[in-house]
């Protein structure tokens, strides 16, 4: 019982380290001959002032559902320290993308340097 215990928490440190994070994917669910929307606006997202004090940097991967008029419907992390995750998916949801003619899902990355 103990190592099944043990190996929950390895699991769960690496999950949170990201070291199992998803790779990313342009778009899932469509036609081959779907093409990655374009942003339109970007917002960009405020740095989180613990992150800021512990050093924290990187990219965080987001799926997002964009709407055919463009905006963006959900947003979900597939990767990234847990930190940025919150700042990441609120900018996120801010953008606007090139509008479609139906409701696309693709990945972005947002960088903090």
């Amino acid at each position: 019982m103990g190592s099944v215990r043990r190996i929950s928490g390895l699991v769960l440190m690496a999950m949170l380290m990201g070291i199992f994070a998803v790779p990313p994917q342009v778009m899932r669910g469509q036609d081959a001959g779907d093409l990655k929307r374009r942003v339109k606006t970007q917002v960009a997202p405020n740095y989180p002032e613990l992150a800021k004090r512990m050093n924290v940097h990187g990219k965080v991967r987001l799926e997002v559902t964009v709407a055919a008029d463009g905006s963006v419907k959900s947003v979900h992390a597939v990767g990234g320290h847990p930190l940025l995750v919150t700042a990441s998916q609120d900018a996120v949801r801010n953008w606007k993308f090139e509008p479609g003619p139906k409701e696309t899902i693709q990945v972005v990355e947002v960088n903090f340097d």
